[in-house]
């Protein structure tokens, strides 16, 4: 009888992409079992998503010689968020030259032997969780994940999809009311219904469904798993970015984290090493010992390089956040938005695949250690 150890062993030694043909069929893994071969991964942020076109937010277009650099530095998934909308025409058929260069893209991962996930991103935040909103929204997931469901049907189980990002009503942070929480959990529903309705190896695709505003807490209290047509094919997406005053705030005067910090007026009150613990811990229990793997789709730090000393507090806070996400499960997958200077997040040198950053990859990557 084959132990469960020998089992994870052989999990383990899975080829990836450069080993499976692109109409090769579904292996018959849980996604619990997928998981386990994703890694630590990385964002392709500010590329496909942007507002205006793939450069439009200062990044050069997405190269072949980018995600090798990426898999070379030790990530084995890519994140690839995308926008749709804008390249879709009143009727919501997305241009089949976009397509064909997210097809591209998808192309470059699984060449350098990524996993890949594909998402609707923000895309100009049409998908707003009301019911005055609701009919539209779910009648152009339905359109949308229709075209890109055909356009893949037949790629192999190393392309993963998304249905959303961040959902929630703009601009508003505050505990999510409970027709906002039904009509996110029921956006998760239709992008599962339609994904599985085009068939191929869509019917037993790996799916990625979020909690509301991918919030753990929300997420906990209240994502429902949507219904679906074959078993144990679903993953929750959470992101993570506390202490916000920390990671994101550009006008903050917080620039330590953590046990090493040494300054209080320096350092957030919350949000520290045993914060991030007992947030992963929750995923775990909720989902993880369920067996719904959680996918921890963004994480990250800006960079202060006004604050001399800081990065190292940068360094250690992604450090502790990747190695607590794989402690308890998670898949951590790093948001990197291309800028490498001033409050950047950027890891590669985008036109060449170079690592930049390298003591921070170094950090993100060893987690797997």
């Amino acid at each position: 009888m084959t132990t469960r150890r020998h089992t994870l062993l052989a999990l383990a030694s899975l080829p990836l992409a450069p080993a499976v043909r692109a109409d090769a069929p579904m292996r018959d893994l849980t996604s619990l079992q997928f998981a386990r071969l994703m890694g630590t991964g990385w964002n392709l942020g500010n590329s496909l998503e942007a507002t205006g076109g793939e450069t439009a937010w200062g990044n050069p277009a997405t190269t072949q010689a980018l995600l090798d650099g990426v898999k070379a530095a030790g990530f084995s998934t890519v994140r690839i968020p995308v926008a749709w909308k804008q390249y879709a025409d009143a009727k919501d058929v997305i241009s089949t030259r976009w397509m064909a260069r997210v097809a591209e893209v998808v192309g470059y991962a699984k060449q350098a032997g990524l996993i890949s996930l594909i998402n609707l991103h923000w895309d100009g935040g049409w998908m707003q969780p009301t019911r005055a909103r609701q009919a539209e929204a779910n009648t152009r997931i339905t359109r949308f994940w229709t075209q890109i469901g055909e356009r893949f049907r037949d790629h192999d189980d190393t392309l993963l999809f998304a249905g959303t990002n961040e959902v929630m009503v703009e601009g508003d942070y505050s505990p999510p009311k409970p027709e906002y929480v039904a009509v996110q959990n029921g956006f998760n529903q239709t992008f599962v219904d339609a994904v599985r309705a085009t068939g191929g190896n869509n019917a037993a695709r790996h799916l990625v469904v979020q909690g509301f505003n991918t919030n753990i807490d929300h997420t906990v209290a209240h994502a429902v798993m949507p219904r679906d047509t074959v078993r144990d094919r679903l993953m929750m997406e959470v992101h993570y970015y506390d202490p916000y005053e920390f990671t994101l705030d550009e006008k903050s005067a917080i620039w330590q984290w953590g046990a090493a910090a040494r300054d209080a007026k320096a350092t957030a009150p919350w949000g520290n090493e045993a914060h991030a613990d007992a947030q992963f811990a929750k995923m775990k229990r909720h989902f993880i010992d369920r067996g719904i793997p959680v996918v921890l789709g963004e994480f990250g730090a800006i960079r202060r390089t006004d604050r001399p000393g800081s990065e190292p507090y940068r360094i250690a806070w992604n450090r502790h956040i990747a190695r607590s996400a794989r402690a308890h499960g998670l898949v951590p997958v790093y948001w990197d938005n291309g800028v490498t200077g001033q409050h950047g997040m950027g890891l590669f040198d985008r036109r060449t695949g170079a690592p930049v950053e390298r003591d921070l990859i170094r950090a993100i990557v060893d987690a797997m250690s």
